[in-house]
């Protein structure tokens, strides 16, 4: 394994039987197996409930892997020399002589490959469970050794600022900090991880990455706004981010209803296809009042960003699945040009493509060919497929490689967790106290509620078209 890996990791999941190991976890593993990036020696031990053999187990993975890895379907000889690394262990979260079990596997490997392992021990379960685990662990002595111990937690991280303490606290009295590996798939991918490229390693974006110059910013806040950090080190870009938390501008209860917008899809029609509102959806109340969409703005209150807001807007059946950042620009002072040349005139942005079609897109003015002035909007445009020639690696395939390597970066430490449950607390607490009386307030395959499109607009903007959605105009060569 190279950059400083371990020769040697053994990877247990709890819930290994689950779909999350299933869709996910190997068929990462796999990947990263064919690229020759796991550890020279490598182990898996998946537990769970369910009675499975080894063989059994192997066939189950594989099947995840034939339809979920990035490689496509596996082949018969390097999946056999991959699955001879996968075993079972059926057994019950509550079971002390489980873990000893695990630590007596876990040790029996040391002997054999002559050096003590890294231990990686990811919770793919449920949040209720891991108090059980950790105190399992703790008493069987599996994660004993804090050099080469290690626990992967996944979202949620808790349901409200009370729960994450509590999670925080529980992880804590078993783990040291530096052991917490708090893993969010969303971070994992190519393109967020391209925003600390883009910002710090290139001159020409950071002079203007200020108030003077950026109008507003959607999604993925911390990458975006945070100060450069002193050096590319998992802890200072982590506490640069928990920075940027802080300086959110907290919200007046009786603010709630100007800065948040809450939703519910009701029926609509995708693809030619009726759709179901939310509350007819299986295992759904027919009175819920579960939120499917939020639109919020915020407010980060330091010298770089104030004034600048910060509109965040997700959802479930919107007319499409895709993730962008979009960072807008103010105008130029003076618009010299006459009227008709800038008729289709935009606000310059700089937009990050998330999912689908991972890139960066730098949006300008520029003259149409012709006798007259005319301008048009397009774009400068990196692709990752087209630049690199290869498909990036899955969000678990980064994140998996960076907890067998011990680098942090991705990972939310527990003051990041705490802090970002503070900015929201005050919206969660007046919609849990107000139940609301509109739901459902949009139309499944719509943009959301009109309260949202209102939001934005009394500050005079606009929500954008997704890039990936917008249908070219004849003439933009720039596309």
């Amino acid at each position: 394994m190279g950059e400083g890996g371990p020769d040697q990791a053994i990877l247990a999941i709890f819930g290994g039987g689950g779909d999350l190991a299933w869709r996910k976890l190997v068929p990462a593993l796999y990947d990263l197996y064919l690229d020759h990036w796991l550890p020279k020696r490598f182990a898996l031990v998946g537990l769970g409930r369910q009675r499975l053999s080894d063989e059994e187990f192997r066939t189950r993975l594989r099947a995840g892997v034939d339809q979920f890895s990035r490689h496509g379907r596996a082949e018969a000889r390097p999946w056999e020399e991959f699955a001879a690394t996968l075993a079972f262990q059926s057994g019950d979260f509550g079971d002390r002589a489980w873990y000893a079990a695990l630590d007596a596997r876990m040790s029996a490997l040391d002997r054999a490959w002559g050096g003590s392992a890294t231990r990686i021990l990811y919770l793919a379960t449920p949040p209720d469970a891991v108090g059980t685990i950790a105190q399992g662990l703790s008493a069987a002595g599996v994660s004993r050794d804090r050099a080469r111990a290690r626990i992967v937690v996944e979202k949620p991280f808790g349901h409200d600022l009370v729960s994450a303490r509590s999670l925080n606290h529980t992880l804590g009295e078993v783990f040291d900090e530096s052991q917490i590996y708090r893993i969010d798939h969303y971070l994992g991918k190519e393109t967020v991880q391209n925003i600390l490229a883009l910002r710090f390693a290139n001159a020409l974006f950071e002079p203007v990455w200020n108030r003077r110059y950026i109008d507003h910013l959607l999604q993925v806040l911390c990458l975006i706004a945070m100060e450069p950090p002193v050096r590319l080190d998992a802890d200072e870009i982590r506490s640069k981010k928990v920075d940027v938390l802080r300086a959110i501008r907290p919200i007046a209860p009786a603010e709630v209803s100007r800065v948040a917008v809450r939703g519910q899809y009701g029926t609509g029609t995708i693809e030619g296809r009726a759709v179901p509102a939310y509350r007819a959806e299986k295992n759904v109340a027919p009175d819920s009042a579960t939120e499917t969409f939020a639109a919020v703005q915020f407010w980060v209150d330091n010298w770089r960003w104030q004034d600048v807001p910060f509109y965040l807007r997700t959802g479930k059946r919107l007319p499409a699945k895709v993730s962008e950042v979009s960072i807008q620009f103010r105008p130029v002072p003076h618009q010299a040009f006459p009227a008709k040349a800038v008729e289709h005139w935009q606000p310059n942005r700089l937009i990050v493509r998330i999912q689908p079609a991972e890139g960066i897109l730098l949006r300008f003015q520029a003259k149409r060919p012709g006798p007259i002035m005319h301008l048009d909007p397009v774009d400068m445009r990196f692709a990752y497929r087209e630049a690199f020639r290869d498909s990036p690696p899955e969000a678990y395939e980064t994140l998996l490689l960076d907890v067998m390597r011990g680098d942090a970066t991705l990972f939310m430490r527990d003051d990041q967790v705490e802090a970002a449950w503070s900015a929201v607390m005050p919206i969660l607490d007046v919609w849990q106290a107000t139940p609301p009386a509109e739901f459902p307030n949009y139309a499944a395959a719509s943009w959301g509620p009109e309260a949202a499109d209102a939001l934005i607009a009394r500050d005079g903007r606009r929500w954008m078209l997704p890039t990936v959605l917008e249908v070219p105009r004849g003439g933009n060569h720039g596309r």
